[in-house]
Parts: C-alpha cells; structure tokens; sequence
C-alpha cells in the first residue's frame, strides 16, 4: 500500500531527511509540503532520499526544487532513482530549444513549388487509383441486381439532383442574362445586335451550361460527400462496414457516383435551358427582339450539334466530382480539422479538374472541327 512522502528538516546538519512514496499519486500534498520546508530553510541544504520508497518523475521534480535543482545535494542509495532524479535535473536545467531558423529566400521559394509538384502528383496517382478501385467495383456489381442500393442511390439522387435544380437554374439565369448583356454592348457597336442570339446559343450550350453546373455541383454535392464519409471515417462507422464483410466503396461510393451521373445531365440540361431564358430575356427587353424571333433565330444558326458536345463532358465531369469527393473523405484521418481541410480540398481539387477537362475538351473539339 502507498505511504504518502513526508519529509522533516535536520538543522544540526543542515539536511532535509525524505521517507515515504514520491509519486504523481501525492503531488499535491508533496507540493504544499515542499513550500512550507522551503520557508523555514536556508540555502545549500542537502537532501537524504535513502529512506523513500517509490518515486516516479513528479517526485522527482518536487524532490530537486528543494536542491534548487542540484542532483549532487541529494543523497540516495538506489542506483535507479538516483538514475532518474539525474535524468529528471537534466531536463529541467536544459536549455529551451531554439526556434528553426526559417528560410524565406530563394531556396525556400523552390523547396514550395516542389513540395506542391509533388502533392499535385500524389493527388494525381491516388485519384487514378480511386478510379481504378471504382471501375472494379462497377464491373463487379453490375451483373449483380441484388447488390444494387436502389434506396440510397435514389436518396442520393434526390440530394444532389432535385435540391439543386433552383440554385443551378438561378445561377444559369444570371449568367446568361449578364452574357448576352455584354454581349449585345460590344455586338451593337457594329449593327449586329442581333448575333446576340448566337453568342448566348453557342456559349450555354457547349460550355456555360455544363461548366457552371459542373463548379456548383462539385461546390454543393462533392463538398457534401467528403464531409459524409469523413464523418463516418472519423467514428470509425467505415471500419465496422469492413467489421460486417462489406466493402465500403460498393456501400459508400457506388450509390452516391451513380446518383450523380443520373443527376448531371439532368442539371446540365436544366442549366441551358435557364441560361438561353436569361438571354432571351435581355435580348426582348435590351434589344427589341420579340421571344419567337429570338427562338426562330436560335433555331436557324444554332445546330443540335452543340447540345450534345456540352452533354457529352457531363458524365465525365460527375464521375469525376463524386470520385473526388469521396476519396478525399477517406482521407480523413479523424478529427473535425481533419474533415474541414479535407472538404476544403476537395472542392478546389473538383473545380480545376473540371475546367481542366473542359479546356482539353474545347481544344479536342475544335480540333476535330465539331
């Protein structure tokens, strides 16, 4: 059983004579002792510990204030305390460490660009992984209509889908609007107002209308699935999927990919439509063109050609924002900064993948005159 350390002061000999158990259990009462020996001694005294029994550390510590950290006016007869009391005088009487000198120069600038290069590549490899991991459990399932999470694929939908048709057609509204207004500035200074109808047909349809609802989805849905699955990454709910047999990219990722390549086109299609409203809107009451002069011109120089190059990257785009988004939910390592940081990457990383395919894209299509 522990006995509390107690400690009583020899004037003859100047010493303080230690006996008991010095240990973090009675750091209290050893520290209000320690101060009341202390007020009524002078200095250099000297300590004999060779009648403690157990000290840890905080005993230790107490032990040395009364030496004023001097280990030498301590006297001990164990080998592995006076080890430990020497140990802990050490740390005590160290130096505090200097900061790390930080180098902002040249060096300092080029050791960034290449730490992020070789961010940017890891990113690279794992989402290609990811992809790879997809594409195998897509191929797997697909055969399989019993393993199909029909209930949580259409809740998903639902999600990302309808709950975004009025942001999106709002923003696509806006733009289109601001589009043909700027559109018909510059156009009306050399009498060609009216090729306001073709710059707002060809802009939506081809890459207005995917692009914007490409940034806002990867802002809204993949923002959503990397916080969703981070969550349940950080309560451990993705090891106890593992726990049951199950495979967490057929239970967590499949359901919420294929939601979104349901929902894209869908709001790509809605994203057009709002965009060529918002034109026409300007175009009727900026310009004087009557809604079904604008609809006959858009008609006439406007092919069904263009419609389905801006439907073409959507899918693309989706499977791409929902890989991202959930991978980078795995990455969460557990606590809430974890998944903020991660949801934070996932959106920048979602948005420049997203204009980076339409950029190649557009430079692809143009190339093959389409």
């Amino acid at each position: 059983m522990d006995s509390i350390g107690t400690a009583s002061f020899a004037e003859e000999s100047n010493t303080i004579v230690a006996s008991g158990d010095w240990t973090l259990d009675h750091l209290n009462a050893l520290s209000a002792l320690c101060k009341t020996l202390r007020r009524g001694i002078g200095t250099q005294v000297s300590v004999d510990a060779s009648a403690v029994g157990r000290m840890d550390t905080a005993g230790a510590s107490i032990l040395l204030e009364l030496v004023d950290d001097d280990p030498a006016r301590v006297k001990v007869d164990s080998e592995a305390v006076r080890k430990l009391i020497a140990a802990v005088a050490k740390a005590e009487n160290a130096p505090p460490a200097a900061p790390p000198k930080r180098d902002t120069g040249f060096l300092s600038s080029v050791a960034n660009v290449g730490a992020s290069l070789e961010e940017f590549w890891n990113n690279a490899v794992e989402l290609i992984g990811f992809v790879g991991l997809i594409l195998s459990a897509f191929g797997r399932t697909v055969f399989r209509p019993g393993t199909w999470r029909l209930t949580s694929t259409i809740a998903h939908i639902e999600q990302t889908g309808l709950n975004a048709l009025p942001i999106v057609g709002l923003l696509c509204f806006l733009v289109g609007a601001v589009v043909a207004f700027l559109g018909a500035t510059v156009l009306k200074e050399f009498g060609a107002s009216i090729y306001t109808v073709e710059l707002v047909g060809y802009s939506f349809l081809r890459e207005f209308g995917v692009l914007l609802t490409a940034i806002m989805v990867a802002g809204r849905s993949g923002s959503a699935f990397t916080a969703q699955i981070g969550s349940m990454k950080a309560r451990e709910e993705v090891d106890a999927i593992r726990t049951l047999g199950l495979e967490p990219v057929d239970v967590l990722v499949m359901p919420r990919v294929l939601a979104l390549l349901v929902s894209m086109p869908i709001l790509t299609l809605v994203g057009m439509l709002a965009g060529l409203i918002g034109g026409a809107a300007v175009c009727v009451f900026a310009l004087d063109v009557s809604p079904t002069m604008f609809i006959v011109r858009l008609h006439e120089t406007t092919t069904v050609r263009h419609f389905w190059v801006g439907m073409s990257k959507a899918p693309i785009f989706a499977f791409l924002i929902a890989a991202i988004g959930c991978l980078e939910g795995f990455k969460v390592s557990g606590s809430a900064e974890s998944v903020g940081s991660h949801t934070t990457s996932s959106v920048v990383q979602s948005i420049f993948v997203v204009i980076l395919i339409d950029a190649l894209a557009a430079i692809f299509f143009m190339e093959i005159d389409l």
